[in-house]
């Protein structure tokens, strides 16, 4: 069993910036994916950023260049850093791992003056 916990949302100006983390228990394995989800109020839950376990990264187009998906394999931690936000960026981001689907509880980010 894999445990998640995402930290680092909040409230920010647009335009502005912030770090979100992923704290993994564990890895599923030596492959692995680790992936970033957003989900705005009454949409569905959609892909923003993935890591491999080869450290190869896929970006959905809306924030392929304002956001950058890392990791520290030391600490088991997964990072998004997410610049030039807009109030369409805002919404509970979660991190998932696979194989095994194993999701974290989220985390609120909202971009608004």
């Amino acid at each position: 069993q894999v445990q998640l916990v995402e930290s680092g949302g909040g409230l920010v100006q647009p335009g502005g910036s912030l770090r979100l983390s992923c704290i993994a228990s564990a890895t599923t394995g030596y492959i692995y994916e680790l992936k970033w989800y957003r989900q705005a109020p009454g949409k569905q839950r959609d892909f923003v950023a993935g890591i491999n376990s080869d450290v190869t990264t896929t970006y959905a187009d809306s924030v392929r260049g304002r956001f950058t998906i890392s990791r520290d394999r030391t600490e088991n931690t997964w990072y998004l850093d997410m610049n030039n936000l807009a109030p369409e960026d805002t919404g509970v981001y979660y991190c998932k791992m696979d194989p095994g689907a194993y999701w974290g509880q989220g985390t609120q980010v909202t971009v608004s003056a």
